[in-house]
C-alpha cells in the first residue's frame, strides 16, 4: 500500500525521536493479513530456542513378576527376569521450568525420540488461570491429626508472581511462548486440549486462533466447576460460576474425534459422593453407623444402600474414608456439554486437581493406545495417571518439586493397581535440567575466540559469585584460596556452579582453615558429593573446625527474590541406615534421618499470635505448634515425636552404578542451526553424540511410602537376595514430607 507523505513524514519523525510508531503502520507498511489479534503491552513473538540436555535422576518400575513366574504374553517390551522394563519407551515425568523443557523437547534429541514414537497426540494443560488461587498445600505430621501448611517454594511463588506480575499481560505472554512451541511439538494429528475459566477464556480464545488459525478450532467443552449439592446460598450480587471451558485446537484440519459419529460409549462409570439433603435419620453403611447433620439424611434409603452394597456399588473412599457410589455411564452422543461429571476432584489435595473422569473422557476421545500423551502444567498428575491406566505413553512436568513427588507416589500406585489386575504398565523416569540449566546460567558464547571466552567466563563468574553472596547476607572477601565471602563471624565458600562439591574441594577448605586458623566456615553447593555427610562434618569437627553444609537453592536465579532477602539455604540432610547381611540376603534398615529447616521462629510468633490463635512453625528441624490460651497464656507442642516423622517415602537402589546416566546432545552444527550462525544451505543433520556424565540413575527397586489410609512407614526393606558374591554398592532415597530428597550410598560385602 502507497503511503501518503504526510505518513512518511510522521514515520520519519517518530523514529528520529525514538518514539513507536502507532499499530496503524504495521498494516501500511508489511503485508500482515490477520484479521483479529490480541495485542498487549510486552507482547513478542520470541519464543525460547534453549536446547539443554536431559539429566535422569530416577528410573521406576514396579517388577512385574515374583519368582518364577512366567513372562505374560501381554508384555510390550523387553524386561529383564524379573519383568522389569529395559527397552522401550519410558514415560517422562520432568521437573524444572516447562518454558526450558519444551524449548529443549522441540530442539533436542528427545524430539527424535519422540517422532520414532508416533509423535505427541495430545497435550492437555491447566495453567494458573487464577490471580488469587491459594496454592498451599496440607501437609499431615506423622501420625498427628495437625497439617502444616506447605507453601510453595520460594520459585514457584516467583513463577507465579511472575506470570501476575503486570495483571494479565505477564500472564498472556506466559501462555503465548508455550503454546506456539507445543503446537510445534505436536503430531500433524495432534491436538490441544486447554482448560481454561470465564476471567481470561475470551483474551486466551483470541491467542489461540492466532496460533492455531482459527479453522483448526474444534470446539469449547463446558465442564463442571463446582460441585453444585454443596454450594452454600448467600446473597451475592453475581451468580457463582460453575462451569469451565475446555479449549480444543487442532494442529490442521484433519483432526476427528475418534469415537465413532461422535459417539461415547462410556463401558464403566465413576464413583460420586454421597450427598445429604432432606429430613431424617442416620443411616448404616457397611455396619457402620453414619451420623449426617441433625435433620438431614443420605440421598438413598437404607433398603437402597443395602441393595448398592450387595452389588458393590456403594463404597468407602480409599483416600478420604468418606462414602460414595457407583454412578454407571452408559451409551450417549458426545457432545460439548460435559457437566455430567466432576470437573475437579480433590483425592491429593492438591490445588486446582483435574478429576480422572474428565481426563478419561478427554484422552478416549483424541488418541489412542500407545499415543504419546502430554502435560506441562501437571499438578498432582491426573493427567498422566489416566493416560497409563488407558495404555498410553506420557510426558508430564511441573516447576514445583512437591509435585513431582505427590506424581512419583500416584504413579507407583497406578503401576501396582495395574499390575495386581493383570494388565500392562510402562516404567517411569524422572528428569530434570538440573545443573545443565545452571550451565546455561554461566553459558558463554560458544563463537568467541578462545581469550574472549576466557574474559566471558570470568566476568560470568564474578555476577554468579556476587549474586550468591547477596542472596546468602555474605560481604565478599579477598586473599583466601577457597573463600569467596564472610557472614558474621563465619568465612564462606562457593562451590562449582555444574558439579557436585566432592570431598577433596571440602578437604581442601579445611586445610585453609586450619593453614590461617579458621574455626567457623560454611561451604554452599547445589550438590554434594554423595556420602560426604555426616562423617565430612565429624572429621572437621575433629580438626576443631565447626563446618557446615548447606544447599543453595534454585530461587537464587530470581532476582527479585534475592532483593527482597527470601532465599533460604538449607543444611544438608542426612540418612543413617543399617544393613543386615546374611550370606547373600540383605535387609536395609532405615536408622535416623535428620533435616534443619527453618520457617518463622517461636519468639517472634509467640509475640505476634493473638489470643485464641495457634500457629505452626518449623524450627531446627522440628515441627512446633505454638498456641495462645484467650488469657494469653502461651503453650508449645512438638508435633514431630520421633525421626521418621519427617519422612514421607523412602525406596532403594540395591546395585547402585550399575547403570550410567548417559544424556544425548547434538555436535556444533545443531546450535549453530538453533542460533541462526550460518546460512540454511550450510546446515548439515546434526549428530546426536551420548555422553555419559559421570553419574548414575537411580533405579528404584523398593519403596514404601506414607498414604491417607496408612500413616505408618516401614523402616526395614524386604530381604534382597544376590545372585552373586562380592562387594556391593547401595544407594538409599529418602524424600521427606516438602518433596525434599536426600541420598546416602553404601559399600557391602556379600
Amino acid at each position: 500500500m502507497k503511503l501518503l507523505d504526510s505518513e512518511i513524514r510522521d514515520i520519519i519523525s517518530l523514529l528520529e525521536s525514538g518514539k513507536p510508531l502507532p499499530d496503524k503502520y504495521r498494516f501500511l507498511l508489511f503485508d500482515d493479513k490477520r484479521e483479529v489479534e490480541l495485542v498487549w503491552n510486552g507482547k513478542t513473538n520470541e519464543v525460547s530456542q534453549i536446547v539443554l540436555p536431559f539429566q535422569i535422576v530416577e528410573q521406576i518400575d514396579e517388577p512385574r513378576l515374583e519368582k518364577d513366574e512366567a513372562l505374560p504374553v501381554w508384555s510390550l517390551f523387553e524386561t529383564d527376569s524379573r519383568g522389569r522394563q529395559i527397552a522401550g519407551w519410558t514415560n517422562k515425568l520432568i521437573w524444572g521450568d516447562n518454558k526450558l523443557i519444551l524449548s529443549s523437547l522441540k530442539n533436542g534429541p528427545m524430539g527424535d525420540e519422540i517422532e520414532k514414537n508416533g509423535g505427541i497426540k495430545l497435550i492437555y494443560i491447566d495453567p494458573p488461570f487464577s490471580a488469587g488461587q491459594d496454592y498451599s498445600i496440607p501437609v499431615e505430621i506423622g501420625n498427628s491429626d495437625s497439617l502444616l501448611t506447605k507453601e510453595p517454594s520460594v520459585i514457584e511463588n516467583f513463577a507465579y508472581r511472575n506470570t501476575w506480575g503486570k495483571g494479565g499481560n505477564t500472564f498472556l505472554q506466559m501462555l503465548y511462548e508455550r503454546i506456539v512451541i507445543m503446537k510445534d511439538l505436536l503430531n500433524e494429528n495432534g491436538v490441544l486440549v486447554l482448560r481454561i475459566d470465564f476471567h481470561w477464556g475470551h483474551y486466551v480464545k483470541t491467542i489461540l486462533d492466532e496460533i492455531f488459525q482459527k479453522e483448526n478450532f474444534r470446539n469449547e467443552i463446558v465442564i463442571n466447576r463446582i460441585n453444585k449439592n454443596v454450594m452454600k446460598s448467600r446473597k451475592q450480587m453475581v451468580l457463582t460460576s460453575g462451569v469451565e471451558s475446555l479449549f480444543v485446537y487442532s494442529k490442521n484440519n484433519s483432526f476427528e474425534y475418534l469415537e465413532t459419529q461422535n459417539e461415547l460409549h462410556q463401558t464403566g462409570g465413576y464413583w460420586h459422593a454421597m450427598d445429604s439433603k432432606g429430613q431424617g435419620g442416620s443411616a448404616v453403611f457397611f455396619g457402620k453407623e453414619l451420623n449426617p447433620p441433625p435433620g438431614r439424611h443420605f440421598t438413598f434409603s437404607q433398603d437402597k444402600i443395602d441393595e448398592m452394597s450387595k452389588l458393590k456399588k456403594i463404597r468407602l473412599n480409599p483416600n478420604t474414608g468418606k462414602p460414595e457410589y457407583w454412578v454407571e455411564e452408559g451409551f450417549k452422543i458426545l457432545d460439548t456439554n460435559w457437566t455430567d461429571i466432576p470437573g475437579y476432584s480433590f483425592s491429593t489435595k492438591y490445588p486446582t486437581e483435574n478429576s480422572e473422569v474428565l481426563l478419561e473422557r478427554t484422552i478416549k476421545a483424541t488418541t489412542n493406545e500407545n499415543d504419546i500423551v502430554c502435560d506441562f502444567f501437571a499438578g498432582s498428575g491426573t493427567t498422566l495417571a489416566v493416560a497409563e491406566k488407558l495404555n498410553r505413553k506420557w510426558i508430564g512436568s511441573d516447576l514445583g518439586k512437591f509435585s513431582i513427588h505427590t506424581i512419583r507416589k500416584r504413579m507407583i500406585g497406578v503401576q501396582r493397581e495395574l499390575k495386581n489386575s493383570g494388565k500392562n504398565y510402562r516404567a517411569f523416569e524422572i528428569l530434570n535440567l538440573g545443573k545443565y540449566e545452571r550451565q546455561h546460567f554461566i553459558g558463554v558464547n560458544t563463537n568467541l575466540r578462545e581469550e574472549e571466552k576466557i574474559n566471558q567466563i570470568k566476568e560470568k563468574e564474578k555476577n554468579f559469585t556476587a549474586l550468591i553472596l547477596k542472596a546468602y547476607k555474605a560481604q565478599p572477601v579477598e586473599g583466601f584460596k577457597t573463600f569467596l565471602g564472610k557472614k558474621s563471624s563465619r568465612l564462606v565458600s562457593i562451590g562449582p556452579v555444574n558439579l557436585p562439591v566432592t570431598r577433596l574441594f571440602v578437604e581442601e577448605v579445611l586445610n585453609e582453615c586450619r593453614q590461617k586458623y579458621i574455626t567457623k566456615a560454611d561451604v554452599l553447593a547445589f550438590e554434594f558429593e554423595m556420602g560426604l555427610v555426616p562423617n565430612i562434618i565429624d572429621e572437621a569437627k575433629q580438626k576443631g573446625i565447626d563446618l557446615s553444609l548447606k544447599y543453595i537453592p534454585r530461587e537464587v536465579f530470581d532476582k527479585r527474590a534475592v532483593e527482597k532477602n527470601q532465599v533460604v539455604f538449607y543444611d544438608v540432610a542426612y540418612i543413617e541406615v543399617k544393613p543386615h547381611i546374611k550370606k547373600r540376603e540383605v535387609v536395609i534398615e532405615l536408622t535416623d534421618f535428620k533435616v534443619f529447616y527453618n520457617q518463622d521462629d517461636v519468639a517472634t510468633v509467640e509475640t505476634n499470635l493473638k489470643n485464641g490463635g495457634s500457629k505452626i512453625i518449623i524450627e531446627n528441624g522440628k515441627i512446633i505448634k505454638i498456641s495462645k490460651s484467650k488469657t494469653g497464656i502461651v503453650k508449645q507442642e512438638i508435633l514431630t515425636k520421633h525421626w521418621s516423622d519427617w519422612i514421607d517415602y523412602w525406596s532403594v537402589d540395591y546395585n547402585y552404578e550399575s547403570k550410567k546416566e548417559i544424556i544425548r546432545i547434538y555436535d556444533e552444527s545443531a546450535q549453530m542451526k538453533i542460533d541462526g550462525t550460518v546460512e540454511p544451505e550450510q546446515i548439515k543433520i546434526p549428530d546426536v553424540k551420548e555422553v555419559w556424565t559421570g553419574d548414575y540413575i537411580f533405579e528404584n527397586e523398593w519403596q514404601t511410602f506414607k498414604t491417607k489410609k496408612n500413616k505408618e512407614l516401614e523402616l526395614k526393606t524386604t530381604q534382597k537376595t544376590y545372585d552373586t558374591k562380592g562387594s556391593k554398592k547401595i544407594a538409599i532415597k529418602v524424600v521427606d514430607i516438602f518433596g525434599n530428597d536426600t541420598m546416602k550410598v553404601i559399600q557391602i560385602n556379600i
